[in-house]
């Protein structure tokens, strides 16, 4: 599905969180590993479930070593309005407009819903791509496996 290689760079991109803050994936560059989540819908029930199991395991995805963030193509606005009704308190990154730029960029938007696939990425310190994987629409990700995978790739920087 993807054209982006393991071990290559991650397209770099700046995105709007719920909050309206601008996000830069490079500015992690030297300092954290990053798993970005792609993710299909904001209030959609897989997607929520997703995000609730990243809240309940925050303290493991964030340290001061590792990053998360999430991204769909939902406007700024409803992505504040989620991240509100569920206490999702980690970056919900907005990848409307251009709508699924970001998406586009690393080959997981599907041209025929409009919103990326359910893929993930691990960005090593040094902004390479370590590990990818990319999930039918309804089936979750297996967020343990993106923590073990999210640690590994601090040793691979």
């Amino acid at each position: 599905m993807s054209g982006l290689v393991c071990g290559g760079p991650a397209p770099d991109f700046t995105l709007r969180d719920q909050f309206g803050q601008d996000v830069t994936l490079s500015a992690f560059r030297g300092r954290k590993a990053v798993a970005i989540l792609f993710y299909p819908y904001a209030f959609s029930g897989v997607c929520t479930g997703e995000m609730q199991g990243v809240r309940e395991h925050l303290a493991e995805f964030m340290t001061f070593d590792t990053e998360v963030l999430a991204i769909s193509c939902d406007p700024v606005y409803s992505l504040r309005a989620f991240a509100d009704q569920d206490g999702l308190n980690f970056p919900l990154l907005s990848d409307f407009w251009p709508h699924g730029e970001v998406a586009r960029a690393y080959d997981v938007f599907d041209e025929a819903k409009g919103a990326p696939r359910r893929s993930s990425y691990v960005i090593d310190r040094d902004g390479n791509i370590s590990w990818s994987v990319h999930n039918a629409m309804p089936q979750s990700r297996d967020l343990s496996e993106h923590l073990v995978q999210l640690r590994a790739a601090l040793g691979a920087s």
